[in-house]
Order: structure tokens, then C-alpha cells, then sequence
């Protein structure tokens, strides 16, 4: 279980955080080679009821700064428990970033130990901001850390939107993977996104890859990095 009582964060925010009750899984990102991991996505776990159910219930309540405090303070805790020492990934709203105050006591508390070693991952909901977009690359870049486009081809995450966002790398959703080795749509589609994302100097990474004839083509169209159940499960 994730706690937040001992955090240099205000009254109020500490008082909301104390209402959840979180742990976090981890599914590593792996390298072309299938062993080597690039990355830990740090994927939270409600105890009482779905992740799904959990962001519904704070989007409603039009209160997502709470679970994006929540996730990034969360997640850095427990991927520093773990022990890890590639970089790890952390989703944040696309609508919502920390204030001020909250990243300064975020890179005061965690120091050096999240220096070049974080990717923040824009989810695709509930809304895309560009103001909090700017506000929250130049605060994650100047620590040296990453920034993602997550789930490409669903929501809004499309290439209108990378264009805009310059992330560092870009994740292509299961939609676009799933049966790629026998789809010749999608084997099209997904070579002139290599080809594109690559010319802008962007890492890809395939999502949900689960089966190992997907893997192998995958790696032979010249994908960077791989995520999945075929490779393994978050745990």
C-alpha cells in the first residue's frame, strides 16, 4: 500500500490522498532483443474496485489532480523500493500537471534519484491542454527526463497532437499491433510510422505485443522498444 502522510505536500492535497487506497504494478519496456529492459511502466492498482472505475470517479468529480499527485509521488515511491535502476515510466494527464510547490517538494524530496532516469507518459483522456503541456515538458526536461505520446492510433493521441507535443517517444497502441504479422493494413501503417517518428528523432515503442509472430515482425520493421504479455505480464 502506497502512503502520502509523510510528504512534504500541503494540508488539503495530503487530506485527498489519504481517501485512496493504491499499490502499483510494474511492466518492464523491453529492447529489441527481448531481455534487455529499457524501462519500467509503473501501472496502478486500486485495492477497491478498477483502475478504470477509480479515474471515471475523479473525472466526474472533476478532481484529476488529485490522482496525478497521487501517481507521480506514488509511483516514484514504489519503483524506488524496487530497487530498479532503468528509467521508469509514470502516466500523467493530459490536462493536469503538478503546481508549482508540488514539484519543487517532488524533485527536492526525490533528488538525483529521478535525474535522467523518468519518462512522463501523456495518457490519451480525459482532454489534451497545451498550456499544461509546455508548463509540464519544461519541468520534466529540465531534470533530464522523458516525455510520451502513450497509446498512438486510439483517443487523442494522434499525429495532429505529436506534432504539437515533440515528445521523445511515441507508443503505438495494441489497435495498431494486434495481428500485424498477417495484416498488411496495418504492416503499411506502422512502417510509415517508424519511418515518420524516427525522422523526428522519436523513439516507438509497440504496446500490448502478445503474440511472438507479432515480435518478430515487429523487430524487423525497425521498432525500438516492446511491451507486453508475449514479453511479460506487469507484477
Amino acid at each position: 500500500m502506497i502512503y502520502y502522510d509523510h510528504l512534504p505536500l500541503d494540508k488539503e492535497i495530503i487530506e485527498a490522498l489519504r481517501e485512496l487506497s493504491i499499490n502499483y504494478v510494474f511492466q518492464p519496456i523491453f529492447q529489441p532483443d527481448g531481455k534487455t529492459v529499457f524501462a519500467w511502466e509503473a501501472l496502478m492498482r486500486p485495492t477497491e474496485k478498477t483502475v478504470l472505475e477509480l479515474i471515471n470517479e475523479y473525472i466526474e468529480a472533476d478532481n484529476t489532480h488529485v490522482l496525478e499527485v497521487a501517481t507521480l509521488f506514488g509511483a516514484m515511491q514504489a519503483y524506488i523500493l524496487r530497487g530498479y535502476t532503468e528509467r521508469v515510466c509514470v502516466n500523467s494527464f493530459p490536462n493536469d500537471c503538478l503546481r508549482q510547490d508540488e514539484a519543487d517538494a517532488f524533485w527536492e524530496y526525490f533528488g538525483d534519484s529521478i535525474r535522467n532516469r523518468m519518462i512522463v507518459e501523456n495518457l490519451e483522456y480525459p482532454y489534451f491542454s497545451y498550456e499544461i503541456w509546455l508548463e509540464k515538458s519544461k519541468s520534466v526536461r529540465s531534470m533530464g527526463n522523458l516525455l510520451a505520446a502513450d497509446d498512438f492510433g486510439s483517443g487523442i493521441n494522434d499525429m495532429e497532437r505529436v506534432d504539437v507535443m515533440k515528445p521523445d517517444i511515441v507508443k503505438l497502441d495494441r489497435e495498431l499491433i494486434s495481428g500485424i504479422d498477417h495484416d498488411s493494413v496495418k504492416q503499411n501503417d506502422v512502417t510509415r510510422l517508424v519511418l515518420d517518428f524516427h525522422s523526428k528523432r522519436m523513439l516507438v515503442v509497440a504496446e500490448g505485443v502478445e503474440e511472438k509472430e507479432e515480435f518478430d515482425y515487429l523487430v524487423g520493421l525497425g521498432v525500438d522498444l516492446f511491451q507486453g504479455y508475449y514479453l511479460a505480464r506487469p507484477a
